[in-house]
């Protein structure tokens, strides 16, 4: 956080001068004719290093919506089954119809992700379009910032491929007046593939902490390629890439000891951290805070917790229930995590379904995955350094939204208005780099292209990694006391992985543990092609509880695994140029 809060301020401060060259004005098709007075103030050194500093800027989201914000909360976790809403049914209700799979093409959130994102694709496309004409920049600093500038016009493209699937596509070369004119279409994983193979030949390993370096480069060119399952070159690149990978201040990956200090705001850019978004307070605006997650805090906590608002984003039953283990330490691969034998003890069963007083509640005595108290609020259980969670007293709508808070990405007591920016509407601007790619997905994604390559051993050597360091007992969860685990943590390594299905099944399950709450469950379910089939599964266990929520709700196929074309942008460029997916 702290490496980079004056290059914020910069960018607060020279705003209104980088939207004059680069602003899309809420869509990314209304931009300033080339040769306009912004493209003669940028035409040097300085003025395109400016440009760059608004495209990192773009990371953050550009229009204040929280779809834009990179942890994809929304379209990643909720849409993933990893969470639902929270809150209760009338707050923010433009969610309700997204988290059922009934979501239409005139919801404005997803507009505001286009637009947020092509307006990342439009400032990258004015640094390289600046660039080009420049005359006081060196060789060397040109295919530096020529790196930057496309390393991020591949992320902002990838997000977009992801999300929407056929999507227009321009670089800088293309005029303004031929904008309306380009069609959206699927194939532009080439493009992708370019942007970040430049940005892999071109970048220094070592480029100063809150920006791109030649290995996020390198990791996210691998991840294009897994997407697409081109399995060979991913693993080859994601070899190298743990091998010799260091972050962008130069260190080299390496998984944190410690799981919770990955969302640590003191702990920013670790060793772990390939791609992250930098966060900031006191720059003038919270914009420059984590303002995407601003709601997802426990409802209510007064002085006691963190946020005090708003009781969003509240983890799934059924994640929940997947940290269970078996009495070997390994997690329940067939399934049975959500037998009614298996299911976590939480408060809504205990009260809504067992009919009991909430103060009777005993906390599940029974095997888990340690991981569960880093990543969901649960009663009983130590909350950060707040205090242990009280159970419905800190979720806004218990019978609508479940039993749990999420826990990631959530300040400590100590880091209150020293970490956080507190001045605005709320107390819950935190300030931790959101990880884009961080190293342990990266080892999963590694361990995912063996697998499919026939490499199981190699593939148990990167699963078991990122589970040792979860079975590392020092680093628990604690009672506040001291008198030992705040649960009955039992995890192990995994012996060996008998046959490629069982690899996969297991690697897929490690994402789902390791990686929960940080957006990129319902990405790898559709890339997966298991979506339907997954979703549908989780429809049916939670709509037994979250009946308001989920009643009657189901995931189409062919439909659901991709976003709505945003109508908005349709009625800009007409049907005949801008398709709608199939389906909506």
């Amino acid at each position: 956080m702290k490496t980079m809060i004056n290059l914020k301020k910069t960018v607060v401060a020279s705003m209104s001068f980088l939207m004059i060259g680069v602003s899309c004005n809420d869509e990314f098709l209304e931009v300033l004719p080339t040769g306009s007075l912004a493209d003669a103030q940028v035409g040097t050194k300085d003025g395109i290093e400016g440009l760059l500093i608004g495209t990192y800027a773009a990371l953050n989201g550009v229009f204040g919506n929280r779809f834009e914000g990179p942890n994809h909360w929304v379209t990643g976790s909720i849409m993933g089954g990893e969470a639902n809403k929270g809150t209760d049914a009338g707050d923010y209700s433009t969610i309700n119809p997204i988290q059922r799979y009934e979501a239409d093409p005139t919801i404005g959130d997803f507009n505001n992700l286009w637009n947020g994102r092509f307006e990342g694709v439009s400032r990258a496309n004015k640094v390289l379009a600046a660039l080009a004409v420049a005359t006081d920049v060196s060789a060397a600093d040109a295919a530096r910032i020529a790196g930057e500038a496309r390393l991020l016009r591949g992320h902002f493209y990838f997000d977009l491929k992801k999300h929407f699937n056929s999507i227009p596509l321009f670089d800088e070369t293309v005029l303004p007046a031929d904008l309306s004119s380009i069609p959206n279409t699927p194939d532009v994983w080439g493009f992708i593939e370019a942007d970040f193979q430049f940005a892999y030949d071109n970048l220094p390993a070592v480029n100063g902490a809150g920006r791109v370096n030649k290995w996020a480069a390198g990791a996210y060119l691998a991840k294009a390629y897994l997407y697409q399952q081109k399995f060979g070159p991913a693993r080859d690149l994601f070899t190298t890439v743990i091998e010799q990978g260091v972050t962008s201040n130069g260190l080299p990956y390496e998984l944190l000891d410690d799981y919770a200090q990955i969302y640590n705001a003191e702990n920013d850019n670790h060793a772990e951290a390939v791609m992250d978004v930098e966060s900031a307070n006191n720059t003038g605006s919270t914009a420059n805070a984590n303002y995407f997650d601003d709601l997802n805090y426990p409802y209510n906590t007064g002085p006691d917790g963190p946020g005090n608002c708003c009781g969003f984003f509240q983890p799934s039953m059924e994640l929940a229930n997947s940290f269970r283990t078996g009495a070997d330490g390994l997690p329940l691969l067939d399934g049975s995590y959500n037998d009614p034998a298996n299911e976590v003890d939480n408060i809504y069963r205990h009260v809504f379904t067992n009919d009991n007083d909430e103060s009777t509640f005993v906390e599940d005595p029974d095997p888990l995955d340690p991981r569960i108290d880093h990543s969901i609020g649960r009663k009983g259980i130590p909350y950060l350094d707040w205090i242990e969670h009280p159970g419905s007293a800190w979720i806004r709508s218990f019978p609508y939204a479940g039993p749990y808070s999420p826990k990631k990405y959530i300040y400590y007591r100590s880091q209150e208005n020293s970490f956080t920016d507190g001045s605005s509407w709320t107390r819950g601007y935190a300030t931790m780099n959101y990880t884009i790619i961080r190293f342990a997905d990266v080892l999963l994604m590694a361990a995912e292209a063996e697998v499919e390559a026939g490499s199981l051993d190699k593939a148990l050597e990167y699963v078991n990694r990122v589970r040792a360091r979860a079975a590392n007992s020092e680093f628990w969860v604690q009672e506040y006391d001291g008198s030992g685990p705040a649960a009955n943590y039992v995890i192990s390594e995994y012996t060996s992985f008998p046959n490629q299905d069982f690899a996969r099944r297991a690697v897929r399950f490690e994402r789902k543990l390791e990686l929960s709450g940080e957006g990129h469950r319902f990405f790898d379910l559709v890339r997966w092609g298991v979506a339907a089939a997954e979703l549908n599964a989780y429809l049916d266990y939670e709509s037994q509880y979250l009946v308001t929520k989920f009643g009657g709700a189901s995931f189409t196929a062919g439909k659901n695994e991709y976003y709505p074309i945003p109508q908005q942008q349709i009625d800009i460029q007409g049907s005949d140029v801008l398709s709608q997916n199939p389906g909506y």
